[in-house]
Parts: C-alpha cells; structure tokens; sequence
C-alpha cells in the first residue's frame, strides 16, 4: 500500500468539469441490481470463519468480523466517478458516502484508506489535491484519519474510502433484522439524483446546489446512537439502488413484505418539481427493471413518484426497521443529529417478500 500526499501545492484549474470524464455519477454508476445479482450468483463461496458475523449472504452495507466479546471489526468500500464538477465537494461525498455503511451498520468509523484512480494526463494535479482535501475534511469531521490508500491512473476520475469501524457484537443492525409488524422510518429526503442529473443538464441554480451538498455531506452518524435503541432491528442506507431497491432488500432478508406510503415520503422539493417536468437519471429505469417484477405500484401513482423511489441516492439516507412503540424514540434521535426531515414511511408484516407502495 503507498502512502497519499498529504498535500499538493500547485495552481488550480477553475475550467475543468469533472462530471464530463464520468458516463455516470455518485451512486448512480452502480451496476444495475439485476445485473449485480447475476455476477454473485455466479461466484463461488469463500472461506466462511465463524468469526464473520456478517458477509455478502444478504447483501448488507458492510462485513462485520468478531474480535472479541465486545468488539467486532466493520469494514466496507465505496467509490464511484464525479457527480458534481467541484473538486473539493466530490471528495466531501464521496467520503460521506462510504462512511455511511459504517453508522448503518450501527457501527462507528475509526479510520479509513483513500481509493484514487485519475486520469493525470487530463487533471491537473491541484484538482486531484482539492478532491483529496475534500474527502480528508469528512473523515476529520467524523474523526478520525485517513492512514493511507492507493492510487493509480485511469481514464475516468474515481474516488472513495475503505472505511473501517468498530460496533458491539450485540448491537451490529443488518438490513435482514426486521420483525413482522415494525415500522419503516427514513432519515434523509429523496432526490438526489434527479439534482445531480439536473445539474449536468445546466438546469440547477446555485441554491438548488447548496442543498444537493447539505444533503450529501451530512453524515449519518446517528446510525450508532440508533442502534443502541431496544427496539431498532435492522438498518440499511438508501443509495444506489433508491428507496425501493433497498427497501426490497429489507423485506427479502426479512422474508417479509414490505409496504410504503408514497404521501408520507420525505422528498426535496426541488427535485419533485424536477421530476414531475419529466427529469430523471438513468439509473433511475435501470433499477426499476432490475426489481420492478417484485414491487406492487399502485395504478393511479404517477410516473414522477416511480422516478423518486427508484431514484439513486448518493450518500442517502438511514432506512430503519423498528418497533412500533419505538417510533418516537427512533425520530426524536434523528431530528435531534439534525435529520428534521425523518418520517415514518410505512410497514413489514408477514408475507412473501415483496415491496408494495400505497
């Protein structure tokens, strides 16, 4: 492993646009759902030490490896190619991002490796630098170092982390850990990619930004506190496969059916407007045809609503399968870490897995 630059001292180059070197951005370049359960289903198991609590079984955020008693290992990566064009906020998603798989797993981050491929004969390199300073500017945030990483020189700009964190074994949330009648409650707003596709078109004005970048660079910390709660069972972040894919995952590692109430959903108003004018990312169809045979769309929801739960959500929120009785409790954690946006969305209940909207 080679050791980052801490810092790069050269002149900046103001005119690059770095969404125009990526065919996709943010979560949104994720392989398509259907597609990545095809690879997996094709790779044989590996070693399976009992230590490893948690593996790819059911596609959870991150693996978990008991040290002890009272400390188990939690470790995930996360990358992806520019969705905004400012160097020093792509790194601040990007580590936002990876980090979040850490606090949905209940878990809390104590350090973490950069991943960086660039082109470097196209970016200069204080680009590469502000990309790098962003991503360090989360992780003190969060606390903690970035101890080393790897880079190498590609065609498309990548960045992210290899985020390592500790939780009690006692409290590790899987997204399989849901119980028939717990409510689903979510903490981040949708939308985010419909602004990022926005965004390229040229069609976000700079308040719309600021608030696309709020939303992405708000850690998801409160993952931990959440999952000291007596009645939190499962926790999951919603990413690249929208609310619905993840949501879907939720109830297939469950084997219990899921259903959503599309008027209690969280959205960012900027990006419903966005998408009742038509406006929508790529991978927004792409997850759709990957698991839209297993979810129950009502016949009179409009075709803005599908955009925005199969939308791919960068650095998106916690979804959290609780009790009933711990509604209040789950909500009253997150508006106090500033989530003022967390709502109640729906239900499990016993059923074939499957995904309903209401």
């Amino acid at each position: 492993m080679r050791a980052l630059p801490r810092r790069i001292e050269v002149t900046t180059a103001d005119d690059i646009r770095l969404t125009a070197f990526s065919h996709g951005g943010g979560c949104g370049c994720k392989i398509a759902p259907g597609v990545l359960a095809d690879i997996l289903s094709r790779t044989p198991a590996g070693v399976l030490p009992p230590e490893l609590l948690v593996g790819i079984e059911t596609a959870d955020d991150a693996a978990v490896y008991r040290l002890n008693d009272q400390q188990a290992l939690v470790a995930t990566t996360d990358f992806f190619t520019p969705i905004v064009d400012d160097p020093h906020d792509f790194g601040r998603i990007a580590a936002t991002n990876a980090l979040s798989d850490v606090y949905a797993m209940g878990g809390t981050p104590i350090l973490a490796l950069a991943i960086v491929g660039m082109p470097l004969d196209k970016l200069p390199l204080a680009v590469i630098g502000r990309i790098l300073d962003g991503g360090a500017s989360v992780c003190r945030d969060a606390g903690i170092p970035i101890a080393g990483g790897h880079s190498i020189d590609v065609l498309e700009p990548i960045y992210g982390l290899v985020a390592i964190g500790l939780v009690h074994p006692d409290r590790i949330k899987r997204n399989a850990g849901a119980r028939a009648g717990d409510r689903l409650v979510l903490g981040k707003p949708l939308g985010v990619g419909v602004l990022s596709a926005a965004l390229k078109k040229g069609r976000l004005d700079a308040a719309g930004y600021a608030e696309m970048i709020e939303h992405t660079t708000r850690l998801n910390r409160v993952g931990a506190d959440l999952a000291a709660l007596e009645g939190v069972h499962a926790l999951t972040d919603v990413t690249g496969f929208g609310l619905a894919g993840h949501a879907l995952e939720m109830a297939r590692g469950a084997r219990l059916a899921a259903q959503v109430r599309l008027s209690a959903l969280p959205l960012i108003q900027r990006a419903a407007d966005f998408a009742r004018d038509g406006l929508a990312t790529g991978a927004s169809a792409r997850n759709w045809a990957g698991y839209g045979a297993e979810v129950d769309w009502p016949a009179g929801a409009a075709d803005w609503q599908r955009t925005l739960v199969t939308d791919p959500q960068t650095s998106g929120g916690l979804l959290v399968a609780c009790a009933a009785d711990a509604v209040d409790a789950v909500l009253g954690r997150f508006r106090s870490a500033g989530f003022a946006e967390a709502a109640e969305i729906g239900a499990l209940a016993d059923g074939a897995p499957r995904l309903g909207f209401v």
